[in-house]
């Protein structure tokens, strides 16, 4: 059973979270040879103001 952990920024919708994971599990199903149903797909959302890049906090851009 593939587990797929999937860091992201707050703020996406439920609509383009139900693309990602059809296109995800089509891709594990394809690629891996996996069930549909034995695919889990885990969203963790982090905060702009926990992230950084270069230096910069994301909330401060």
């Amino acid at each position: 059973m593939p587990n797929i952990t999937v860091e992201l920024l707050s703020g996406r919708t439920m609509d383009q979270r139900r693309e990602f994971v059809a296109a995800v599990t089509e891709a594990a199903v394809g690629i891996l040879k996996a069930r549909p149903e034995a695919v889990r797909i885990v969203f963790t959302e982090i905060e702009k103001s926990d992230v950084a890049n270069g230096g910069i906090l994301e909330s401060d851009k």
